[in-house]
């Protein structure tokens, strides 16, 4: 049995702010099983690490033995979620919503605990609202408190306009907690005032107010912008695990230590603690680097298939062993000589001829060990031909 110093510990590790802790000290001291809330719209079917942060966070809950409630936004998602929008998101239709929904409990599965995981829609108790009742809630806040938002602001400073619908969002994600009756609510530090609109309506309406919990937003592969699937610097939970180590190897040294934190479930005193392991020379960075992407493809993937995409990067990037290359049957399906960005494209090496226009300016695409840097160029594809896009992307054409 853990004490509340170190269930604290593994809770805050990670964490960007936890408003207020005193609460949570008190909640975890009164030794009832807390309701952990996380939310999420499916406004896209598609999850990658930087969602897998905050889920990360809820699983530590659950294995302290909390009762982890994984909301998807069904009704949210047709207003759509207005935080850190320039412009009103166009609606999602209900056909796309369901869709997407879907997809999402097996991909959380990948983190939670299947079996000890409850999900709930908040359709349940936001579609069945009268108007009457709409009304009572928005007489809960006042649009003053609305706009403090910083997104509204600068919307409002820049004259740009929002839709009278996106002023409910908050209100409804706020209302999310007490329906639930959630003791801690969960979110990315871009989710802080809504998370805080929910601690409010819990008080109006009589509820002890929940525990607020962000995580910081995590910087993708390039280790400049926020994870992003349209930014192509992310990790899907759906890709491949050796495409997934490959990918987490190219991450920056430095970065590798946030990761170590909020991906590999490391307090901050260990990664510290390796850290200055490699600074005293004791630790190879390589070394630390591979070790994070095999810990991070085991909690997320298997530990066998963590195994296998580590013996499959070593034989290939320092053996040079390309029998372990993914293979790829393209070659009777190409005109011969093929355009060098359709041959990317057909082996899913890259997303869009932009994807593959960049990697060619930049020296990283290379075949049988010759780079191509002429974003025109055309070959003659031969089996067994070694195709390379990027750091840690290699392919045996057949």
């Amino acid at each position: 049995m853990k004490t509340i110093q170190e269930m604290l510990e593994i809770i805050k590790s990670g964490t960007a702010q936890v408003l207020p802790e005193s609460d949570l000290v008190k909640k975890l001291s009164s030794g009832k099983k807390l309701k952990i809330k996380l939310g999420m719209d499916p406004t896209a079917p598609d999850l990658h690490l930087g969602h897998a942060v905050v889920l990360g966070k809820m699983r530590q809950f659950q294995d302290l033995g909390h009762e982890v409630i994984f909301l998807i936004g069904d009704f949210t998602a047709l207003i759509g979620d207005p935080t850190g929008k320039s412009k009103t998101r166009p609606a999602l239709r209900e056909e796309e919503i369901k869709h997407n929904a879907m997809t999402y409990f097996e991909q959380v599965c990948k983190i939670l605990d299947r079996e000890k995981t409850i999900i709930r829609y908040n359709s349940e108790w936001l579609k069945p609202l009268t108007f009457t009742d709409i009304v009572k809630l928005a007489a809960k806040t006042t649009l003053a408190r609305i706009i403090e938002r910083e997104d509204f602001q600068k919307r409002l400073t820049e004259n740009t306009s929002i839709g009278f619908h996106e002023l409910f969002y908050p209100i409804m994600q706020g209302y999310d907690s007490v329906a639930l009756h959630a003791d801690v609510e969960l979110g990315g530090t871009d989710q802080t005032f809504n998370l805080l609109m929910g601690r409010f309506l819990q008080e109006q309406y009589g509820q002890e107010p929940q525990v607020i919990i962000t995580v910081p937003i995590l910087e993708g592969l390039d280790g400049v912008q926020k994870m992003s699937k349209s930014l192509g610097n992310y990790v899907g939970l759906w890709e491949k695990a050796s495409d997934a180590f490959g990918k987490l190897m190219s991450i920056s040294d430095e970065l590798m230590w946030k990761y170590y934190v909020l991906l590999g479930g490391k307090t901050d005193r260990e990664a510290a603690a390796m850290k200055q392991q490699v600074s005293d020379c004791t630790l190879h960075p390589m070394m630390a680097k591979k070790d994070l992407a095999q810990l991070i493809v085991s909690r997320f993937w298997s530990t066998a298939e963590a195994m296998e995409a580590r013996q499959q990067f070593e034989s290939l990037f320092q053996k040079q062993d390309y029998s372990h290359a993914t293979e790829v049957a393209v070659i009777a399906t190409l005109p011969q000589p093929c355009w060098i960005v359709d041959l990317l494209k057909t082996i899913n090496a890259v997303a869009s001829s932009s994807d593959a226009k960049r990697l060619i300016e930049s020296g990283a695409i290379s075949v049988d060990g010759a780079t191509i840097t002429d974003f025109k160029a055309t070959l003659t594809c031969t089996p067994g031909m070694i195709l390379k896009a990027g750091k840690h992307k290699i392919y045996k054409l057949s």
